[in-house]
């Protein structure tokens, strides 16, 4: 499920600074690593050497060979079998590892159809032919048809809207020429937004149904050859996907905010909140152009317009289409390998780590790429065993399941093993997929410093650099580039300094997010991308062991180099003395993002203001084509001025705090700190995140509780910072701005006290 990153590389660039990963442009080695001392370090390192030498590309073809070989979605035999070969290979390599099961509910299709009845007539494929020379059709019998999980059954006959990404200023810009989807059946493409959210927004405004289609200029043939020639997405690819209501709550739509055991209690379906209210399918380009030649009414505007051959027009009409889904509403049982290497000195202490193992067909890139790489990472750990290592903490390593439908695997046993995860475990890292090209990792900002020594200290396979410096390269040429924005120039300058980079927030789209935004447990999310093709083959049949050889990760390179960076990730967390966080980081992150609030304020103020001028002068009347329909927008309401001051008093407590923990812990050797005091410290440092929890909830949607770091109700995929503020302001929620201004503050008081108490235990 997780984002694309060619995507996510160019909207973040130039959205916020916390974006990329990087550090200085040549920077030396750290001889030091976050919550080691000296002597302690260069043991690290070694033991480092000792587990990069075994891991071995040839494994990890062979495993992703194996485990894509058939379709891989929940409750599929490959699945099934994949899930008891990671069980076997974890108990080999000398993990105790189990299989923990969970049954939720997984509807899939018993009948789809797409039809043009007028003016003309054409009945959509809705499949994905065979690519000749890809074995792994040989399994295609298996495939369900391209669907979209979580959406209602409906039989609906209904004019055609074209509604471009289907987003909440797509249907703005709609109103603006008098058209309305109320009724209508509307066609959206892929992108600038999560699948969820089209079909979600367009029964918002009325809509009967919903159809989503991959227009080449995004994936297709505009961005290059398709497959098999190139890896780009061919006409008949279809991006499968859920639009499961996550931005509500992830996991079993029936079992919110508890695990889907079999003691759990079941809502009703028609209860339950995050399944959708009308039919919505995913479909190719080759199916939606006919549809879409067949529309007429306004011209669309030129950013609407993609790259098929065709004019495109809003409608509606005089295009009609008729849309049908029945699903069988079954429960499937989800199966998640969960394996465990006790600590030796302090056990109660968890590092978990996870990867998805279900896909939506094959799943070569996304998930198996990055799992085949998380059980590299796991047999060199055992390997290390056998040498005598033992890890001072518990290392849990997860291969979950349901991943794609909405995060059931990771959701449902997190649920359930909440308390335990409240009280031991330390953070959470993820990797979903893995592709040629750059480095990229998003977390809790305390980890950020450790994340960027770790990113020093893996080596580019294709440059011989660190995979932190060719990022950083990458960010000066952009900045260098004619045109640059000046976000871009802003982090070329960075990226040219001694400095860390952050890294970016997390919203949601993998299994992160139950741990970080439920429980509070830190986490981080890291992976390689962006010189791959695999975009053009996201959700869909072709994602196949043969592509990704091709245009994925030829030579497993990049599968070596993830092993590498997660392994340093967990050992390092595991045997650290002082566990290797950075608050300064942080309070400095938290600084940025109030100073966005305060600037979204403002500049909705301005707009407000704008607008209402122009209004009061006729501007859009007659600036707009006589010809043409256009419609001048609604005057918004006056924006006030917001009450900052509990929010900022916070900032500045945070900030001091965070720079006396900082130099206190620079100040240290680890190696001094009796065992007693380092078991408070750690203690201390392991419940950080959870201070920013607030178990009210985000407004209107209870179980994402991190006032920090959460998916937009607008976004999916796309992180919200300081959420509960930030919506409250989009929304133009005043008197709920000024509510979550200071349940904001009270979360970062609360987080500063927790470093006082830290810094305290290290003076002692």
């Amino acid at each position: 499920m997780r984002c694309m990153l060619r995507t996510l590389l160019s909207i973040t660039t130039t959205l916020s600074l916390t974006c990329v990963i990087g550090a200085a442009a040549a920077p030396a080695v750290s001889p030091t690593l976050l919550g080691f001392d000296a002597a302690a370090s260069s043991a690290q390192r070694a033991l480092e050497a000792r587990f990069d030498a075994q891991l071995k590309a040839a494994d990890q073809r062979e495993w992703l060979r194996t485990m894509s070989a058939a379709p891989t979605h929940v409750g599929s035999p490959q699945d099934l079998a994949n899930a008891q070969t990671t069980l076997e290979q974890f108990r080999q390599w000398g993990w105790d590892a189990r299989i923990e099961t969970f049954d939720v509910l997984y509807p899939t299709p018993k009948s789809i159809a797409v039809e043009l009845v007028a003016p003309t007539s054409f009945k959509a494929r809705l499949n994905e032919p065979p690519i000749a020379g890809d074995a792994a059709f040989a399994q295609a019998h298996e495939m369900l048809p391209p669907y979209n999980i979580y959406g209602a059954d409906g039989d609906v006959t209904a004019e055609l809207v074209y509604v471009n990404y289907g987003m909440p200023d797509d249907y703005k810009e709609l109103a603006r020429h008098g058209v309305d989807v109320k009724g209508k059946i509307v066609i959206a493409r892929y992108g600038h937004g999560w699948r969820g959210l089209k079909p979600k927004l367009a029964w918002q405004h009325g809509a009967v149904g919903c159809l989503i289609y991959s227009d080449p200029h995004e994936d297709g043939y505009f961005e290059g050859d398709v497959y098999p020639k190139g890896g780009w997405r061919p006409a008949d690819g279809v991006q499968r996907g859920s639009v499961m209501d996550m931005v509500i709550h992830p996991g079993d739509p029936l079992t919110p905010g508890v695990g889907s055991t079999a003691k759990a209690k079941r809502l009703a379906l028609k209860d339950a909140k995050t399944v959708l209210k009308i039919p919505v399918l995913p479909i190719s380009y080759a199916d939606a152009q006919p549809l879409l030649a067949a529309l007429d009414g306004a011209l669309a505007p030129a950013s609407w317009r993609g790259a098929l051959p065709i004019t495109y027009h809003l409608g509606p009409g005089p295009a009609k289409v008729h849309l049908k889904v029945e699903s069988n509403w079954q429960t499937r049982t989800l199966h998640n390998v969960i394996a465990r290497v006790a600590g030796a000195r302090a056990p109660e202490q968890w590092i978990v780590r996870g990867n998805h193992r279900d896909g939506w067909v094959f799943g070569a890139d996304d998930p198996l790429a990055g799992h085949v790489a998380m059980m590299d990472e796991a047999k060199a750990i055992g390997g290390l065993l056998k040498q005598g290592w033992k890890p001072a903490r518990t290392i849990v390593f997860a291969s979950w399941d349901g991943e794609e439908p909405g995060l059931l695997g990771s959701t449902e046993w997190a649920e359930t093993h909440a308390d335990e995860l409240r009280k031991h475990a330390v953070f959470y890292l993820n990797t979903d997929g893995n592709a040629r090209g750059f480095f990229h990792a998003g977390g809790s900002h305390a980890l950020q410093h450790f994340v960027n020594q770790v990113a020093n200290d893996v080596t580019d396979p294709q440059t011989g650099v660190s995979v932190q410096q060719r990022v950083r390269a990458r960010l000066q040429v952009e900045g260098f580039a004619r045109g640059a924005s000046a976000q871009a120039k802003k982090l070329a300058k960075l990226a040219a300094s001694d400095a860390d980079l952050p890294i970016e927030g997390l919203g949601s789209g993998s299994d992160f997010s139950t741990f970080l935004q439920h429980i509070g447990v830190a986490a981080l999310d890291i992976g390689y991308g962006g010189e791959d093709q695999q975009d053009g083959v996201y959700h869909s049949a072709y994602d196949t062991f043969d592509h990704y050889e091709r245009f994925g990760d030829p030579g497993f390179a990049y599968g070596i180099a993830l092993a590498q960076a997660a392994g340093r990730i967990v050992l390092r967390a595991a045997d650290a003395p002082v566990l290797p966080m950075r608050v300064g980081d942080f309070a400095d992150t938290v600084d940025q993002y109030v100073g966005e609030v305060r600037k979204l304020a403002d500049d909705e103020r301005a707009h407000s203001v704008a607008l209402g001028k122009l209004l009061d002068e006729d501007a859009f009347k007659l600036a707009a084509d006589p010809k043409e329909t256009s419609i001048a927008p609604p005057r918004e309401d006056a924006v006030p001025f917001l009450a900052f001051a509990p929010l900022e008093n916070a900032l500045v407590q945070l900030k001091d705090s965070a720079r006396a923990y900082d130099h206190a812990l620079a100040a240290l050797d680890p190696a001094k700190l009796d065992i007693k005091k380092r078991a408070q410290l750690n203690e201390l440092l392991r419940g950080l995140e959870r201070t920013l929890l607030d178990s009210k909830g985000l407004p209107g949607r209870p179980w994402y509780q991190h006032l920090v770091y959460a998916p937009g109700l607008y976004t999916g995929y796309g992180v919200k910072t300081l959420p509960c503020v930030r919506e409250a302001i989009e929304e133009r929620q005043w008197n709920q701005a000024d509510r979550c201004i200071i349940a904001t503050a009270k979360v970062l008081d609360a987080y500063a006290q927790r470093i006082d108490q830290a810094r305290a235990a290290l003076r002692k």
